[in-house]
C-alpha cells in the first residue's frame, strides 16, 4: 500500500507537459470506473465529467480560459471538466439511497448545492489519484470563466463546472522523481493539524 501512496502522491508531480500519445476512450472509461467507487456522503455521487478529447473540443472553451492556462489546457491530450449536478438526488432510487432523502434535498436548494459541490470536488480528487494510478499525468487548473464554460458545454444539463484537469501520458523529457527539481514546500503537521483526545 505504501508503494501506491508513494507513486500517486509522493513521487507524482503536477504535469507541465504531456506526451503526444493519445489517451484512448477506453482508458477514460477505466478512469471513471475507478472514480465512481470512491465514497461520497450517502452514495450521492454528484460528480459529472466532460472529457474534451480533440483539439476542436478544447478550442470551444479556449475563450473561457485565463491567459496563463490557455497554452497548458490546449496542449493536454484530454481536458476534463470536473462538474457537479445540483439535482444529484434524482438518481437516488437507482443508487440504493433511502428514497425519502430525495424529497429532503429537493426541498432545500442550499443543502443540495452544498452537498453536490462538496462531494463533486471530492470525486474530482479521486479523478486525479485514479488517473495517476492508470499511468496518466495530471494538470489540475482553475483560472477560467465558470459561467462561460457552463454556457458553452453544459447548456440544458444543469451541471455546474468546478475545475479542469489536463490528462495525458507523461512527456518523454520529464525527469525521474530522483532527478526532478525539489518539490515546493508543504505545511508541517503541526501547522495544518491538531489532535483532540
Amino acid at each position: 500500500m505504501a508503494s501506491v501512496a508513494t507513486a500517486v502522491l509522493e513521487n507524482a508531480r503536477t504535469a507541465t507537459s504531456f506526451s503526444r500519445r493519445p489517451v484512448p476512450e477506453e482508458v477514460l472509461h477505466q478512469l471513471y470506473d475507478l472514480v465512481k467507487m470512491g465514497p461520497t456522503s450517502g452514495n450521492c455521487s454528484p460528480a459529472r465529467f466532460v472529457f474534451l478529447t480533440t483539439p476542436e473540443a478544447r478550442e470551444r472553451i479556449k475563450p473561457s480560459l485565463s491567459v496563463g492556462n490557455v497554452e497548458r489546457a490546449m496542449a493536454a491530450p484530454v481536458l476534463a471538466v470536473v462538474c457537479h449536478d445540483p439535482l444529484f438526488f434524482e438518481a437516488f432510487p437507482r443508487l440504493g439511497v433511502d428514497p425519502t432523502l430525495r424529497e429532503w434535498f429537493a426541498a432545500d436548494v442550499g443543502l443540495s448545492e452544498e452537498t453536490s459541490f462538496r462531494n463533486g470536488t471530492l470525486q474530482g480528487g479521486y479523478l486525479i489519484l485514479a488517473a495517476r494510478m492508470l499511468g496518466l499525468d495530471v494538470m489540475p487548473m482553475s483560472g477560467f470563466d465558470t459561467f462561460a464554460v457552463e454556457d458553452t458545454l453544459l447548456a440544458g444539463k444543469g451541471w455546474r463546472a468546478n475545475f479542469l484537469v489536463g490528462l495525458g501520458y507523461p512527456a518523454e523529457n520529464v525527469p525521474h522523481p530522483d532527478h526532478a527539481p525539489p518539490r515546493a514546500p508543504r505545511l508541517s503537521f503541526d501547522e495544518a493539524c491538531f489532535c483532540l483526545s
